[in-house]
C-alpha cells in the first residue's frame, strides 16, 4: 500500500517527497514541526485526531518567532491532514508529523530572506515510552533559557539538546532523562513535561522553569480538575522533590501519560502507577480515543463514521 506526503503544496507517494541537501533548514534547524496523535477507536471503527486545532495554533505562534510564512490557515491545514489521513487509510494509531521549514536552497545562518514551506507526514507508531512503570534519570543536560532558544516553540535546532538528554539515559539503563532548568529546577523530559503527587495535588513546572507548555500537559490538568476534582500547582520544583513525590508521570502526544516509577535509584511509592495516575490514565485515554462524550471537542474523526 502506498503512504503519502503532503509535499510542495500537493499529495505525493512519500517516497518521491525529497529535499535538496542544501536546503536551509536541514544545516541550521530553521524549522519548527509539531506532533498529532491519531488514535485508532476499534469498537467505532474511527480515527480520532486530538487537539488539531491547538497543535496548529501554537505552529502558527512559533512560526511567528522564526520569521516562518505558513501558507496555509489553520482550518486549511486541518483539511490537509485529514484528506492525508483519509488517502493513508490508517487504521492503527498514528503519529502526524507536520514541519515549516527555512527551504531555501542557500547557506548562511540567518532568518530573514528566506523562502520556507510546508509538508506532513503521517506514520504507524504505537508507545513512544514502552513500559507502565518507567525509570528515570535526572540529566547532566539542562534545558536553554528563553534568551537562548525559546523552549515554547517546537524549533528542530532545539531538540539537540534533548536528544542528548535521550541518549544519555538510555545508554545509561534508563528509560528518560528529567532535565533542569538553568538555575536547576525540574523542567522537563526529553520529550515529555512532568507532574509530581504531593499530598493529594498535582504539581508541574511553571512556564518560567524552561518548558514547553504542552497540549497533553493541558489536557490533563482540566481533566483532573473536571473530573477528579484535583487542582495542579504549577511552580518551580526543586531536584529533591522528585525523590519524595508519592507519584510521578510524565505526559506527551507521543507518550501520553506515562506512569513513572522510579528516579535515580529512588522508588516512588511502591515502584507502580499510583492511584491518581491510574485514574488520570484511564481518563485520558478514554478521552482521545473519543469515548466521554464530554470531550468530543478534542477529537476530529477521520472517516466520518462515529
Amino acid at each position: 500500500m502506498t503512504s503519502y506526503a503532503f509535499f510542495q503544496k500537493k499529495f505525493v507517494p512519500l517516497s518521491e517527497a525529497k529535499l535538496g541537501i542544501m536546503t536551509n533548514s536541514l544545516h541550521y534547524g530553521t524549522a519548527l514541526f509539531e506532533g498529532i496523535r491519531g488514535n485508532w477507536n476499534a469498537d467505532q471503527d474511527e480515527m480520532y485526531l486530538f487537539r488539531l486545532r491547538e497543535h496548529f495554533e501554537r505552529m502558527h505562534t512559533g512560526a511567528r518567532l522564526l520569521k516562518i510564512v505558513i501558507p496555509y490557515s489553520v482550518d486549511e491545514m486541518i483539511n490537509l491532514t485529514i484528506e492525508l489521513m483519509r488517502k493513508n487509510g490508517l487504521k492503527e494509531d498514528t503519529y502526524v508529523r507536520p514541519l515549516a521549514y527555512k527551504s531555501t536552497e542557500q547557506m548562511g545562518v540567518r532568518l530573514h530572506n528566506l523562502d520556507a514551506d510546508f509538508f506532513m507526514f503521517c506514520m504507524p507508531w504505537g508507545r513512544y515510552l514502552d513500559t507502565d512503570s518507567g525509570r528515570c534519570c535526572v540529566s547532566t543536560w539542562r534545558r536553554p533559557s528563553d534568551n537562548t532558544i525559546p523552549p515554547q516553540i517546537k524549533a528542530t535546532g532545539l531538540y539537540l539538546n534533548n536528544a542528548l538528554a535521550k541518549t544519555e539515559a538510555i545508554e545509561n539503563g534508563f528509560d528518560e532523562g528529567i532535565m533542569l532548568s538553568p538555575d536547576g529546577y525540574v523542567s522537563e523530559g526529553s520529550g515529555e513535561n512532568i507532574f509530581l503527587v504531593i499530598n493529594g495535588k498535582l504539581h508541574t513546572p511553571a512556564v518560567h522553569n524552561s518548558i514547553l507548555v504542552g497540549i497533553t500537559r493541558d489536557t490533563v490538568m482540566k481533566l483532573a480538575k473536571e473530573e477528579l476534582g484535583i487542582e495542579t500547582v504549577e511552580r518551580s520544583i526543586a531536584r529533591g522533590e522528585l525523590y519524595t513525590a508519592q507519584e510521578c508521570f510524565l505526559t506527551g502526544t507521543a507518550a501520553h501519560l506515562t506512569p513513572i516509577g522510579e528516579i535515580d535509584g529512588r522508588t516512588l511509592g511502591d515502584g507502580q502507577a499510583g492511584p491518581i495516575t491510574s485514574q488520570l490514565k484511564k481518563l485520558y485515554f478514554d478521552t482521545i480515543q473519543g469515548r466521554l462524550p464530554k470531550y468530543m471537542d478534542w477529537c476530529t474523526p477521520v472517516y466520518g463514521k462515529a
